[in-house]
């Protein structure tokens, strides 16, 4: 009969879709800190203090200012496989210590141009693509800003904008 539920045993009724999740996922998901609510639908800008990421975040700055919205700039560490230091053959990673976020913050706080948005810093360790677009998606941002990659590194693993833009799931804009 149209228009008819059957109501489901009370033995065979669904659980809600958390318990269904891992309790490890959930704890790693709990961990992570959340996101400001104020810098929701903000743009996601890829720092590393270079001149690309330099021409990136002015560009990224401006997009904010006139969008109205928050700028959210990340600074990824990298990590290196341990095959390269100890010749292991899993490929285990190892973070390198990198204290250049907290200089870097510490030049972003002293920039006069960053006066003009709402800003935060954001730390990740990992790979840059993956970590730039799990950022713009925590925070639901409209775009993410990226400087293009010079040199014979980008030619031979490929720029981080290029792999970027073929997996994000939001805009993705390459500064030259």
């Amino acid at each position: 009969m149209a228009g008819h539920e059957f109501p489901e045993p009370a033995d065979r009724k669904r659980k809600p879709l958390a318990d269904h999740v891992p309790s490890d996922v959930r704890a790693a998901d709990e961990a992570r800190h959340p996101c400001d609510p104020a810098f929701r639908h903000g743009v996601v800008v890829g720092f590393d203090g270079s001149t690309s990421s330099e021409r990136a975040l002015a560009y990224a700055i401006g997009m904010a200012r006139r969008s109205g919205s928050g700028l959210i700039i990340v600074h990824v560490a990298n990590r290196l496989p341990t095959t390269v230091w100890a010749g292991c053959e899993p490929p285990v990673f190892v973070d390198v210590p990198d204290h250049r976020t907290e200089v870097l913050g510490l030049e972003l706080a002293c920039a006069d141009y960053l006066a003009e948005v709402p800003w935060i810093l954001v730390e990740r360790g990992g790979d840059i693509c993956h970590e730039l677009e799990e950022v713009g998606r925590e925070y639901s941002a409209d775009a993410i800003v990226v400087g293009s990659t010079h040199g014979i590194v980008g030619r031979i693993f490929g720029s981080v904008a290029g792999r970027l833009a073929k997996r994000a799931q939001r805009p993705v804009v390459v500064i030259p």
